[in-house]
């Protein structure tokens, strides 16, 4: 068996709106008993790894194969880069960060998931600590997601945009499509981008083409965001297209001989 790891994107593969995929638990209990090392990500700032566990033991399909959210993913970033910082994100995420939070003086911005709690008072405090020198720490920049399963609704990184375009000041992006996000990963795994790796996603740009770009091979799969018949209309293709992750137990079978 390949000892090629494999990065999972969470929403729109291994959960669909509020259940699992039908073939999740089949997938997850394939990798672990072929040993092969894999990672589940989500670009969530509205979770961390325990609750994305919580859902797979929940749902009776935890087989151990760790995760990590953006959330988490910001979290070991700014412990190893900062003394303090400020945080604009849900309070069950906010409160990960106790210790290093300094309203007054930070030396960075963190921004993810507010939900419907966007304001103009709000981005306009972000706003005042950047130009004052604050570096933007965005947990990622996806421009919509589907909350519900079904309908769209701005992201975070429609906000953050803002933000960029009224300091004239770049974010610093830990989610997807970040190469730090898959680096830290695969580095928790034992490998680097430098290695073989499949990242397994919905989304093409901020799964597949950030994968491909880091030299890791996109699947695409077409059970969340993108519809079959719109792949089309983005750039690179994708290295495998499937449609459920039966057929990704298939192509990793093969992969045997």
């Amino acid at each position: 068996m390949s000892t090629v790891p494999v990065l999972i994107d969470f929403d729109g593969v291994i959960k669909l709106g509020e259940k699992p995929a039908i073939d999740a638990g089949k997938f997850l209990r394939y990798l672990c008993g072929n040993k092969i090392p894999a990672y589940i990500l989500s670009n969530s700032t509205l979770k961390t790894s325990k609750d994305i566990n919580k859902f797979l033991s929940d749902e009776n399909i935890n087989y151990g194969i760790p995760a990590m959210t953006a959330a988490d993913a910001v979290l070991n970033y700014v412990k190893q880069h900062y003394q303090r910082i400020s945080v604009y994100c849900i309070d069950s995420i906010k409160n990960n960060f106790q210790g290093l939070i300094d309203d007054e003086n930070p030396q960075a911005v963190v921004i993810g998931d507010i939900g419907e709690n966007w304001n103009f008072k709000m981005m306009n405090e972000i706003f005042r600590k950047v130009i004052s020198g604050a570096d933007i720490i965005a947990m990622h920049k996806n421009r919509y997601w589907y909350p519900d399963g079904k309908n769209a609704v701005l992201d975070s990184g429609a906000f953050i945009k803002a933000i960029e375009y009224g300091s004239n000041k770049n974010s610093i992006l830990i989610g997807k499509p970040s190469p730090v996000y898959f680096n830290t990963a695969l580095g928790f795994l034992g490998y680097s981008s430098d290695d073989d790796f499949f990242m397994i996603g919905d989304d093409i740009e901020n799964d597949v083409n950030a994968a491909q770009h880091l030299g890791g091979k996109g699947v695409l799969i077409y059970t969340g965001k993108t519809k079959f018949s719109t792949t089309e209309t983005f750039g690179k293709k994708p290295d495998l297209e499937i449609h459920s992750l039966s057929e990704m137990i298939e192509f990793l079978e093969r992969m045997k001989g």
